[in-house]
């Protein structure tokens, strides 16, 4: 079956089964008009779980005779397939996880899609922006009201190397033990590794209804397909509200070893606990890895201390080569994060007090306009340094393995990113060192070209 492809009908298992004639009618007018397109590139990356492509452009040039449609019968939506790979059947029969992720993805693009027109929320200020993310998660039964702090985030990596993917293993299985729900951005690596310890470890501990909850969005999931690990699968609209949703929704975060963007996510992050109104909120936070990925994070520790202070430092806690101590941190952070939402009466399932500033919110498009005018000097606020720093760091993502930022590679050359020397030496010298440590792009035996230069 390894190459070929196959064409059929499927239903949905799981979700959208009870829709009324109604709404599969706008199911279909919405799939079948502009949104479409978008839809086929999600859909072609869950169809390809598993396949190691890191170019979302490469991946649709392969499949170019691939399509979906959808299809309203009296039984509900039902979605044809053509031309679709066939390792996501088996016997003739899609795998169950796959088409759970295939009708998820479907409800998640076209509820953006219908929302987009007639939107809840205002979309050009802050509040409205959190209120937008929040009906996302709601309307895909992401929130869970009354259960105790447990959902842990990992981010790091998509392409680390075998050790690093074995000790973020490890981490998740003492998160599992303990009774932790994993949060990824779902894709292979780090996104997977700590699933795969915890689905273990849930299984020795006779969990059964344990949480591996993946968040993607429509521009990086053809290059991060869905690991089949993943039972909860939401796809936000853009990368800035999946960021949002991991903050609003995970109860706290560990960082693994990763690239660009684990620096960006990281950024992110700092971003919004450097803001004043955060200064008390609790957050665990924590930077792990393997004892050989230790200059990797003191590194990354010192770009912090360069670029946004000592008081940065101070928001996240390093653990060196120990699974169960970043555990037992984790457990003690969760128990603190209880303790203050019950105190300040706010929900275990989604973080309503947490201030995140309008510029981390609105989503950026990395031009190569937008690109040289970001302002990357120490004479501002370090939570607004934070985040333009994030945004140069998602402009290379973008100009890595996403399909529009790659194409403007090709069209207009290199990103250049401007700023005070103080930060861009140390800004220059850490994507140095991920070109060096191979963290940019999954190995394909080619040199990486970088997409960016730094000038100051």
């Amino acid at each position: 079956m390894q190459g070929t492809q196959i064409s059929t009908f499927i239903h949905p298992k799981g979700s959208l089964e009870t829709l009324s004639q109604r709404e599969v009618q706008q199911l279909s007018e919405i799939g079948s008009g502009s949104a479409h397109q978008l839809f086929r590139q999600c859909a072609l990356a869950i169809l390809n779980t598993g396949v190691q492509i890191d170019n979302a452009k490469t991946l649709l040039e392969a499949h170019r005779d691939f399509d979906v449609r959808i299809h309203q019968q009296d039984r509900g939506v039902c979605l044809e397939l053509i031309n679709a790979p066939a390792d996501a059947f088996v016997d003739g029969q899609m795998i169950a996880s796959t088409r759970e992720m295939l009708f998820s993805a479907l409800r998640d693009i076209v509820y953006s899609a219908s929302e987009s027109g007639r939107p809840r929320a205002d979309l050009n200020s802050s509040q409205g922006l959190t209120e937008y993310v929040f009906h996302l998660l709601r309307n895909a039964r992401t929130l869970r009201p009354g259960l105790e702090p447990k959902l842990v985030v990992c981010w790091g990596g998509h392409s680390i190397n075998q050790d690093e993917y074995k000790y973020s293993k490890k981490v998740g299985h003492e998160l599992g033990l303990r009774g932790m729900d994993i949060c990824t951005g779902c894709g292979p690596g780090v996104m997977k590794g700590p699933m795969k310890g915890a689905t273990i470890a849930h299984a020795k501990q006779r969990i059964l209804d344990g949480r591996y909850l993946g968040l993607s969005e429509p521009g990086i999931i053809a290059a991060e397909a869905p690991n089949p690990i993943v039972n909860e699968l939401v796809i936000l609209p853009d990368i800035e509200k999946r960021l949002e949703a991991f903050v609003r929704a995970g109860h706290g975060i560990i960082i693994f070893p990763g690239g660009v963007g684990t620096a960006e996510e990281f950024l992110y992050l700092l971003g919004i606990l450097l803001h004043p109104d955060n200064a008390g909120l609790p957050f665990p936070l924590v930077l792990t890895g393997p004892r050989e990925s230790q200059p990797y994070l003191e590194q990354l520790h010192a770009f912090v201390a360069a670029t946004l202070g000592p008081q940065a430092q101070q928001r996240y806690r390093i653990i060196i080569d120990d699974p169960a101590a970043v555990a037992v941190e984790m457990t003690r952070g969760m128990q603190q994060v209880g303790d203050f939402r019950r105190d300040h009466q706010d929900a275990y399932h989604f973080n309503w007090l947490l201030k995140i500033d309008l510029a981390l919110q609105l989503p950026f498009d990395p031009t190569h306009d937008n690109m040289a005018a970001l302002e990357l000097s120490r004479d501002l606020p370090a939570h607004q340094l934070a985040a333009n720093l994030r945004r140069a760091f998602s402009g290379i993502v973008a100009g890595n393995v996403k399909e529009r930022g790659i194409r403007l590679i090709e069209e207009h050359g290199p990103y250049q990113i401007n700023g005070e020397a103080a930060i861009m030496r140390p800004l220059d010298a850490l994507l140095q060192a991920f070109v060096a440590q191979d963290r940019m792009k999954l190995p394909s035996g080619v040199a990486y070209q970088p997409c960016y230069r730094v000038v100051s």
